[in-house]
């Protein structure tokens, strides 16, 4: 079988294009969410690529844009035409993943184009404010995190915490002194905020 990185993308079949998705790793999915010829086979591939645990949500967003959602927000279901049914459900499960917090945050993969996204939502809170809804809604408590760059260590005050009295003797008697759960975890219990 030809090889993900030789494989040409604008021939082939429907089938060896998932052939060639299902053989990916992490990586080269997300690579391909990002970049795959929507006039191609979305349906298949790309439904197949994004319901990957692995898809991050910058890609999902890239992906979900690359797909022109546009032409189809402020269309009734019913009236999509036959053809492109496939490709607007596709969007309505990208969307439905994004707003269920299916596709986690990493800091080093953003959206393609904030700007898109900046304008989708701009719109988004027009429609809003007056009193109509399209059909693919972002839920902006969570790409919040992703907009806002939240999941970022401050690498000094993460040494710090980590670091405070270290010594031998503190190392070997910890599991027994915090009882195998250091007090900084404790407050993180579930039921405790």
């Amino acid at each position: 079988m030809q090889s993900f990185e030789d494989f040409d993308w604008q021939s082939g079949t429907e089938e060896a294009h998932l052939a060639m998705a299902r053989q990916a790793g992490p990586a080269q999915l997300r690579d391909l969410a990002r970049r795959y010829d929507w006039s191609m086979y979305p349906e298949a591939v790309l439904g197949w690529v994004m319901a990957q645990a692995c898809v991050d949500l910058g890609s999902a967003l890239t992906a979900f844009f690359n797909g022109d959602p546009e032409r189809f927000n402020y269309i009734p279901k019913r009236q999509v035409t036959e053809e492109y049914q496939g490709v607007a459900i596709l969007l309505d499960n990208i969307v439905r993943r994004v707003n269920s917090g299916f596709y986690l945050v990493d800091p080093g993969r953003d959206v393609a184009s904030r700007k898109t996204l900046a304008k989708w939502l701009s719109y988004q809170e027009s429609d809003r404010l007056e009193g109509r809804q399209g059909r693919y809604v972002l839920d902006e408590a969570i790409l919040s995190t992703l907009l806002e760059d939240r999941l970022r260590l401050d690498r000094v005050t993460e040494t710090a915490t980590y670091n405070s009295n270290p010594s031998l003797w503190r190392d070997l008697l910890s599991p027994v002194m915090d009882l195998g759960v250091p007090r900084r975890f404790r407050g993180f219990k579930s039921g405790r905020r």
